[in-house]
């Protein structure tokens, strides 16, 4: 089951699109399905099972926000990943109403290969593990119905019972035990001594002592099960914790069967215990991946709303662009993220993405200090060296083939000092008042990282100066005085020259 494919639904009106997808997605090794509209999705949806919806916001007749509706409110579909194909002009509005309806992540236009691959794969991932969970959940049922038939088919002749403890040796996890209800002995097999984590030689099998490996919480819940036994109960089954010597929790099934006399006395309990502790923790894992990816697709598209929201420019084909540059450094620090499985991102390796298409002919020159960034702290920092380097292309020391460009980063009690130098380029005057980039640039690194960003207009160049704390309470120093940059000699002269 762990190598089987799962079907991909892609949806969307432009067949040139959907190709395009299937493309993208083909690396994957999944099954994917095409639809050219939101009725063919919906009959595709009834013949077969789907892992994940990839469908376009825009279509005719039914557009992606109706077909999401009707998909959640169908009882078979809700659990169905949904991911919007979004363009940038779909309004937050829009947005916010995508995920009232079921939507877990949207993917904007134009698609990042890449990130598109690793948000499909996550959610397919996802969907063959909870397969998986809900296959193995069904064979444990089906074992624990059918060995608690077997008890109160076979409790009163000894042979069987004998066979029982034998199954439960050969499970592995799983034990049996018996209770005399005239003289209140106890037998237990090797696989319950081994689930309790005790010994034969080295534990008094009592009902003092068993009691005793109890979780407290559970503890009362096993006397009121004795006491429903005497009130005519015949079988139980129930999930309980038990505590080892050594301190170690662990998470079990037990079910148990009374045989009684013809007066209705108890004379005999007997029960199997299984160990559950491994599917509780992959139930837990996959509720924590669960919770991963909600958190991680909300935080993203914060930061793309905060973009599309906070751009300006005098023109639409202006900002088309600078939203465009800002999602793209935000895809491509997510890129770097997702490689390290969102452990965070290499400095070295983010600078040099958002420095790439300047780094051939020789006016580039970066580098520092060994550093893994946390990932909020990587996205803003991302999005700073976008600013700036986009500033630099159009005015600055990259705006000319004689123009050079430092950055330079150390760590220092806990804080990150980044060095941006520009030289030979066009001469600098003081700005008279500071533009968006600028201001975007410096609220971020302020406000969200706790951090600095300093401007010094020097007539060679830009010097800019990035103070950000690396762990919370870590204060920048006051930065009244934070340009002791030297500008090489040789720099200085291009500059002048």
């Amino acid at each position: 089951m762990e190598h089987e494919k799962v079907n991909i639904l892609l949806v969307d009106d432009q067949p040139a699109k959907l190709l395009a997808y299937e493309v993208i997605l083909k690396e994957l090794g999944e099954h994917l399905v095409v639809a050219t509209s939101g009725r063919e999705a919906l009959e595709i949806l009834l013949k077969n099972e789907i892992a994940v919806i990839l469908v376009d916001v825009c279509m005719p007749e039914l557009d992606g926000f109706e077909l999401a509706q009707m998909i959640r409110e169908h009882p078979r579909f809700q659990k169905i990943a949904i991911i919007f194909i979004s363009a940038i002009q779909v309004s937050d509005f829009d947005r916010l109403r995508g995920y009232e309806m079921g939507a877990v992540d949207y993917v904007p236009v134009p698609v990042v290969p890449e990130v598109l691959r690793a948000k499909i794969k996550v959610f397919a991932e996802l969907y063959r593990k909870t397969r998986e969970l809900e296959h193995l959940n069904r064979e444990l049922e089906n074992r624990v119905r059918a060995r608690t038939a077997e008890l109160e088919r076979s409790t009163a002749q000894l042979i069987e019972s004998e066979q029982r403890r034998s199954m439960a040796i050969a499970a592995g996890r799983m034990g049996s035990w018996d209770w005399d209800g005239v003289n209140g002995d106890w037998m237990w097999d090797e696989g319950q001594y081994r689930i309790f984590g005790v010994t034969p030689q080295g534990f008094e099998l009592n009902s003092v002592n068993i009691m005793g490996l109890l979780h407290p919480e559970d503890a009362a819940r096993a006397s009121q099960v004795i006491a429903e036994f005497g009130r005519g109960t015949t079988s139980y089954e129930t999930e309980f914790r038990i505590i080892r010597p050594d301190g170690e929790e662990r998470w079990c099934v037990g079910t148990a069967a009374a045989t009684t006399d013809r007066t209705g006395r108890v004379i005999r309990v007997s029960g199997v215990t299984i160990d559950i502790t491994e599917r509780k923790r992959a139930e837990e894992r996959q509720n924590l991946l669960t919770r991963e990816v909600d958190h991680r697709a909300k935080n993203a598209l914060t930061l793309a709303q905060s973009i599309v929201r906070l751009t300006k420019a005098d023109s639409v084909g202006t900002y088309v662009s600078a939203v465009e540059g800002r999602i793209s450094a935000l895809a491509r620090v997510h890129t770097i993220l997702s490689l390290s499985s969102w452990q965070g991102a290499e400095m070295s390796r983010l600078v040099a993405e958002e420095l790439a298409p300047y780094a051939t002919g020789g006016q580039v020159d970066f580098g520092g200090a060994e550093l893994q960034l946390q990932p909020a702290t990587a996205q803003t920092l991302a999005l700073a060296l976008h600013e700036l380097v986009t500033n630099s292309a159009k005015y600055g020391a990259l705006s000319v083939r004689s123009g050079q460009l430092s950055v330079k980063w150390t760590i220092e009690h806990d804080r990150l000092d980044l060095v941006w130098i520009e030289t030979g380029g066009p001469l600098v005057h003081v700005p008279t008042s500071r533009g968006f980039g600028t201001r975007s640039l410096m609220a971020s690194v302020e406000s969200q990282l706790g951090g600095r960003a300093v401007f010094d207009w020097r007539p060679e160049g830009l010097v800019c100066r990035l103070l950000v704390p690396l762990r919370p309470g870590v204060t920048p120093p006051e930065a009244t005085n934070a340009f002791a940059v030297p500008v090489a000699e040789g720099a200085r002269q291009r500059a002048t020259g």
